[in-house]
C-alpha cells in the first residue's frame, strides 16, 4: 500500500535518522548513503568501526540501532518504524548541507515519515537539525558523545573558526600573520649574510614602526587619502581660478615681507635698530609695497573672476576695490619717503607732506569715480547679474 494511504489511515510512521555530516561513512568505510534498514546500518557501523575504532559516527549508528530495537519492542499496531543513515561531505558548509538535504528528500520519497528521531554524533552534526525539522517534525534528538570528547570537539570547532577568521580576514591577518611573517623574513635574510647580530635592532625597529603606524592611524589616513585621490573630481572653473589666484597672492605677500625685511639696514646692536625704528619701517614699506599690492590685487582678481562666472553683483564692488588698492601703492611710496627722512629740510618736508595729502585726495576721487562707473554698469547690465534687486541698496551703501 502506498505511503499516503498509511498517513490517510492515521498510522504513525517514525524514522530513526542518523546523520554523518562530515561524510566519514564514504571516506573511511567506503559506504554509500543513504543506508536504510537495521541490517545495513549495523553492517555500516561495524565496517566504520573496523576502519577507525575512535570514529564517533560508528557509536551514533549503534545508538540509532539500539533506539530502533527498543521502539520495536514497544511497538503498537498503528506505528511503523524505519532506521536510516545519511551523510554530508568532508568539505563541510554549504556542500555538506546540500548533500544531506538531497539524501533526506530521497529517503522521504521511499518512506513518508510523520516524525523523526534524530541521532547525531556531537557538536557539528547537530547543525543539521533545522534542515531536517523544516521537512518533517523532529520528536526527539539523541546526541551521542564519546566520554571526554564533547569539550574537545567544541574547543576544536571554536579554534578552527577563529583560525579561519585570522587567516581570511585582512583586519586580523595583517597583525597575526603579516608582522610575524616580516620578522621571520628579516631573520632569514640576515642569517644568509651572517648578520644575525643586527636582528634585534631590526626587530625593535619593525615592531616600533608598526605600533606607531597603528597607534596614530597612519594606515587609515593613507587609505583615506588614496581613496580621496581616486574619487577626486576637480571643482568648477571659477573655483579653480579663485583658488589659484589666492595661492599666488599669498605667496606674493610672503615674498614681499621677506623683501621688506631685507631692505632694512643692518645695525650693530638692537639699541641702534630701535633708535631708527620709524626709518626701518619706512625701508620695510618701500621694499615690500610693490609685491604686497600685487598680491592683494591677485587675490581680489581671483574673486572677481569667480563672481563674473557666477553673475554675482559683488563683481562690481570688487572691481572698485582693485582700483583703490592699485592706487594705494602711491600712498605707501610717499609714506615710506616721509618715514625714511624724519627731519629733512623744511621745504623738502613740506613737499613730502603735500605729496601724501595729494595722493590721498586722488585716491578718494578715484574710488568715487570707480563707484559711479560701477553703478552705471550695474544699471545697464541688470540682466547679467543674479538677484539684482536684493543687492542694489546694499551696493549703493558700500
Amino acid at each position: 500500500m502506498p505511503n499516503e494511504e498509511f498517513l490517510a489511515k492515521g498510522q504513525k510512521r517514525t524514522l530513526i535518522l542518523c546523520v554523518d555530516r562530515d561524510g566519514d561513512l564514504a571516506i573511511k568505510g567506503g559506504i554509500k548513503t543513504p543506508v536504510v534498514g537495521r541490517g545495513q546500518n549495523l553492517n555500516a557501523a561495524v565496517s566504520l568501526a573496523l576502519h577507525d575504532p575512535e570514529e564517533p559516527d560508528a557509536n551514533a549508528i549503534f545508538e540509532a540501532v539500539r533506539v530502533y530495537d527498543r521502539l520495536l519492542g514497544e511497538v503498537k499496531s498503528e506505528e511503523v518504524f524505519e532506521i536510516a543513515t545519511i551523510s554530508g561531505s568532508d568539505l563541510g558548509g554549504v556542500e555538506a548541507d546540500r548533500k544531506i538535504v538531497a539524501e533526506l528528500n530521497e529517503l522521504l520519497g521511499t518512506f513518508t515519515a510523520s516524525e523523526v528521531i534524530l541521532v547525531t554524533d556531537g557538536y557539528s552534526d547537530e547543525a543539521v537539525l533545522p534542515l531536517v525539522q523544516s521537512r518533517v517534525p523532529v520528536s526527539s534528538v539523541r546526541r551521542i558523545v564519546v566520554k571526554h570528547s564533547e569539550s574537545i570537539e567544541e574547543t576544536a570547532a571554536i579554534f578552527t573558526r577563529y583560525l579561519k577568521m585570522i587567516v581570511e580576514n585582512p583586519r586580523y591577518s595583517r597583525m597575526a600573520l603579516g608582522l610575524p611573517g616580516l620578522l621571520i623574513l628579516i631573520l632569514g635574510i640576515l642569517s644568509i649574510f651572517n648578520m644575525l647580530y643586527y636582528y634585534w635592532i631590526a626587530f625593535v625597529f619593525v615592531v616600533s614602526a608598526f605600533m606607531l603606524i597603528k597607534g596614530f592611524g597612519v594606515d587609515r589616513t593613507a587609505k583615506n587619502f588614496i581613496q580621496w585621490i581616486r574619487e577626486y573630481s576637480p571643482p568648477p572653473l571659477q573655483v579653480q581660478i579663485s583658488s589659484y589666484s589666492a595661492i599666488a597672492g599669498v605667496l606674493c605677500l610672503g615674498v614681499s615681507i621677506y623683501l621688506g625685511s631685507a631692505n632694512i639696514p643692518i645695525y650693530a646692536n638692537i639699541a641702534n635698530w630701535m633708535g631708527h625704528l620709524w626709518e626701518n619701517f619706512g625701508f620695510f614699506i618701500q621694499g615690500s609695497m610693490d609685491l604686497m599690492v600685487i598680491g592683494v590685487i591677485l587675490i581680489l582678481l581671483g574673486r572677481a573672476m569667480r563672481w563674473y562666472f557666477e553673475h554675482d553683483v559683488k563683481l562690481l564692488r570688487n572691481a572698485v576695490l582693485i582700483v583703490t588698492v592699485g592706487w594705494f601703492r602711491e600712498i605707501l611710496y610717499t609714506t615710506s619717503n616721509i618715514l625714511k627722512n624724519p627731519s629733512p629740510a623744511a621745504n623738502a618736508n613740506a613737499d613730502l607732506s603735500g605729496q601724501l595729502i595729494f595722493s590721498i585726495i586722488i585716491g578718494i576721487l578715484i574710488s568715487v569715480a570707480s563707484i559711479l562707473v560701477a553703478l552705471v554698469i550695474h544699471r545697464s547690465a541688470k540682466g547679467f547679474f543674479k538677484k539684482t534687486s536684493e543687492h542694489v541698496e546694499d551696493f549703493g551703501e558700500n
